[in-house]
């Protein structure tokens, strides 16, 4: 009457609007997504799907992307608020810009340590860069600031003002670097347990900060030179002479 036969199939059959689906869990060891996202991206590119079956990638992995885009954004809008803040304060379109030069090596410092650690760009990475823009900016400021103070004070030109303000500001530029790299290495070696899901905060911090100090001292200044170089020096500001009723 029957014939019967033990064969391989699942416990219970899911449904998404009325198709079929087999949910296959992922659980990774690691804290990683991203790693796991390019693995698992390898494999689904290289199967041999049948005839109106389709993949999707559901999960953590899915707000981990639009995580990066909103990071993404807030960072562009965070370089355009500074700006605009630096423009009010400096009352200049060029000076705010020449400020924002050091941000570029500070990212390219960022993607040199993930790379040599082997991190990979998830969102404490992406937190990491957008506190290092914070502390460049800062860093930028102090030497660009004393520059035109100088400029304009002191009756020095572009060259010699510069010049001395990179000599003063230093002192102050790697003593703040140099607290938040120290202060920040523990974290970057992750040896402590769970350290590891804020190592690559800690990480990008710390490359970005390195590379960013060198352009700090060396690439802001050129460039403060090479847009205001023409600009003759101004004579040095004087104290008003005392009137005759204050003599007496």
């Amino acid at each position: 009457m029957a014939k019967i036969e033990p064969i391989d199939t699942p416990t219970e059959v899911d449904h998404n609007q009325l198709r079929r689906v087999i949910d296959v869990y992922v659980m990774p060891s690691t804290e990683d997504l991203g790693a796991i996202n390019k693995e698992t991206k390898r494999l689904i590119d290289g199967l041999t799907l049948p005839r109106n079956a389709s993949v999707k990638v559901r999960g953590a992995v899915v707000g981990m992307r639009e995580s990066f885009i909103r990071f993404g954004v807030g960072l562009i809008l965070s370089v355009v608020l500074v700006y605009l803040i630096l423009m009010a304060q400096f009352r200049s379109f060029l000076d705010p810009l020449i400020i924002l030069t050091a941000i570029p090596p500070g990212l390219a410092g960022v993607v040199l340590i993930l790379l040599v650690t082997h991190t990979s760009l998830n969102i404490m990475s992406l937190m990491g860069v957008i506190m290092m823009t914070g502390i460049v900016v800062s860093n930028s400021i102090l030497i660009v600031e004393f520059s035109g103070i100088l400029h304009r004070r002191g009756g020095k030109t572009i060259r010699d003002a510069v010049v001395e303000a990179c000599k003063v500001r230093l002192r102050p530029v790697l003593m703040t670097s140099l607290a938040t790299l120290l202060g920040m290495l523990p974290l970057a070696l992750g040896f402590e347990a769970g350290s590891e899901e804020y190592a690559p905060l800690a990480r990008a911090i710390i490359g970005g900060l390195a590379v960013s100090v060198v352009a700090t001292v060396f690439l802001v200044p050129a460039v403060y030179v090479l847009v205001h170089g023409n600009r003759p020096a101004e004579p040095e500001a004087e104290l008003p002479a005392p009137s005759q009723e204050a003599l007496s």
